[in-house]
This record gives C-alpha cells, structure tokens and sequence, in this order.
C-alpha cells in the first residue's frame, strides 16, 4: 500500500506543468508507535484543513487497508468531506472483509457510512468489487476496479547459466508472518528433492526474522536458506534482477505488488490462488498456483520450476508480456490522472521519494 502511492508520487514530472496538479504524500501512521501516529494524523488532518482554507488541495485520493488503518483512513474521510474537499477511496487489502466481519455493529455502520461518502471507491478485482458492493452497500457505479502497477527493473536481469555448477535463486519477499506461508515455505524446502549444492533461497522482509531463522536451522536449511532482512526498494530491485522463482505461498492476498514486480523483471513465479491472484493470472501460463498449507504442493512446484528450464522461460515470457499488457507504471498512472481528473477536475502529468499512505492532489 506505502509502495503504490511512492510509485505514483515518484513517477509524476520532475517539473509539474501549469495545468496539472502535484502529488504529495499524506502520512497518517508515521514509523513509531500508536500514540506517534495519533501526532502523525492529527499533523495530515491540519494539512487537510490547510488545503482547503488557501484554495490549493484539490483532493485527497486515500490508500485504504485494515485494522488501524481503516480507523485512522476513516478519520481523514470524514475530515475531508466535511471540508467539501473530494476523496477517492483505494482499497487494497484483502483481509477487510475478514476484519470487518468481527467488528461490532457501530463499527459495521461507521465504516459502511464512511465509504457511501467517498466521491468513489477504487478496488484490485471482482472479489473486492463484491464485497464493497453487497457487504458495504457502495453502488456498482460508484466502484472502479484498477489493477496496481509497478515500474520498469533498475538493475539488469542477471543472465540464466545453464552450467553444471550454475546456483539458481529462489527468493520471497514480504513481511515473514504465517499469513504469508512462511513456515509452510520453510518446512516445504526441508522436503527432499531440492539439488541444495545449487539452489539459493533467499527470504526478504521484516516480521519475526529470529524465530524463522531458528526454524530454518532445526530444518537443517540455514546452509543454502538465508534471510535479508527488511529490504528497501533498491536492495529488492537487487534481489530480483538475480532470481529465477518468485514464490509467494500466502493464505490471503490482494494482489501482490511483488509478483507484479516479478513479472515486470522476467521471474517465473510460484504462489497460491489467493485474492485477486486467480483473477489475473492463470495456472501454468504465467504463474504456477500451489494451495496454501500444502508443503508437498509447494515443494513440488518449487521443484518442477527449478528443474524444468522450458517450463521456466515460458512462465518468464508469459509473465513478462502480461507485465507489459496490464502492470506498467505508465499505465496505472495514466488510469489513475483519469479518475483524479473525474472527481477532481485536475490531475498529475506522468514523467521520481516519500513512503505515503495517502496522496493529496494539489492545485499550481
């Protein structure tokens, strides 16, 4: 979600011509605790409230999850649409309707009457289009589904080696949670078939780093398993340039920015038909679907990927031309300055950096 509004705010022009707006980051969170992030909203909502009185906030295009985030986003609605100032509404977690469903009734209400008042709601597919619509009540008119893009590779694809000795590179990226499969990857990897002396596996994220690091070594994986920790953009960009297989085995997704980013870098991907994913992608043409908590399953896709050059290329041609089809970030900028200039009356002009929640679109 931080990723969707940097890529946007990074990719508008450097110098912003006389009739286009400017995007700017709007944090509501911060990167400390939960009484920071209550200074942290309070400082978006004063920004907000400045906008509107010198004339030059044109709207606020809001970059909704769950949990705290839906609080916290719900907050800034309200604010704005009592300022008369239009807001957009981006969905882009798949785990609201589970969050949602053990809210308590006021909570129920609030949230359906925050988003009724959003100028319009933008969501990643048909299943999020479906529950805003039926659960949330939002008219189908009001609701825009629009796919995530992300940019062209920084660093060049390493080349494939098709030697005796030639290591491939396994990689996963995301936050290490068992939401994300990580101990179904784990455990999957310790199965027997792997060529060890010739695969790297390489997990990147935050979580909780030392206890899955204590798994991999009583699996006995810490010789060809390594884990990177937090990666930025650049260092992520690094990782995939070198990977032959994303693999992403996650019990509940929206739709990855990481597999985005695996098709754009020509990376065969491994992952569960989870969310949006099996809207999108199709099984053994551009991305190989392993069911979630199936450690058998996902070792032997693993497996078939790695050892099946020609299978490989294919998913890393197929996915590379649905890259280019559907996830540019050329596209997904100019599909969003199409809904900012239907509610705002303005809009960014393409051309690169602040992580944001939220992004207010702001008049010259």
């Amino acid at each position: 979600m931080f990723k969707v509004a940097d890529y946007l705010i990074q990719t508008q022009a450097v110098t912003v011509p006389n009739d286009a707006a400017e995007l700017r980051p709007l944090d509501t969170r911060g990167d400390a605790g939960s009484l920071w992030s209550l200074w942290v909203l309070t400082t978006a909502v004063a920004r907000v409230v400045k906008g509107r009185v010198n004339g030059q906030l044109a709207g606020v295009h809001v970059n909704m999850a769950e949990r705290l985030s839906l609080f916290r986003k719900c907050t800034l609605i309200i604010v704005s649409r009592a300022l008369g100032i239009p807001v957009i509404l981006h969905l882009h977690a798949a785990q609201l309707q589970h969050f949602y469903r053990h809210l308590p009734a006021p909570l129920k209400a609030m949230t359906r009457w925050v988003f009724s008042i959003a100028n319009s709601c933008i969501v990643l597919g048909t299943a999020s289009r479906q529950f805003v619509n039926a659960t949330l009540k939002v008219p189908t008119q009001r609701i825009q589904i629009l796919i995530n893009g992300v940019p062209e590779p920084t660093d060049p694809r390493r080349l494939s080696s098709p030697g005796i000795n030639a290591t491939q590179q396994v990689l996963f990226v995301g936050n290490l949670s068992e939401r994300k499969g990580v101990s179904d990857l784990l455990q999957a990897l310790a199965l027997p078939g792997f060529e060890t002396d010739r695969v790297k596996v390489t997990l990147a994220g935050g979580g909780d780093i030392a206890a899955y690091q204590a798994q991999a070594r009583r699996l006995g994986l810490d010789r060809w398993v390594h884990f990177a920790g937090w990666s930025n953009q650049a260092q992520v960009a690094q990782l995939m340039s070198r990977a032959d297989v994303l693999v992403l085995p996650s019990y509940d997704e929206g739709l990855p920015l990481v597999i985005l980013e695996a098709l754009a870098n020509g990376v065969a991907v491994v992952c569960s038909p989870v969310g949006e994913i099996p809207s999108v992608f199709t099984d053994h043409v551009n991305a190989i679907f392993v069911q979630a908590g199936d450690v058998m399953g996902i070792a032997a896709a693993l497996q078939k990927v790695l050892k099946q050059p020609v299978l490989r290329q294919q998913l890393e041609r197929n996915g590379r031309a649905l890259y280019t089809q559907h996830f540019s970030l050329a596209r997904f900028f100019s599909d969003v300055a199409r809904i900012h200039q239907q509610h705002f009356g303005i809009a960014g002009a393409a051309q690169m950096s602040t992580q944001a929640e939220m992004i207010e679109v702001v008049q010259p």
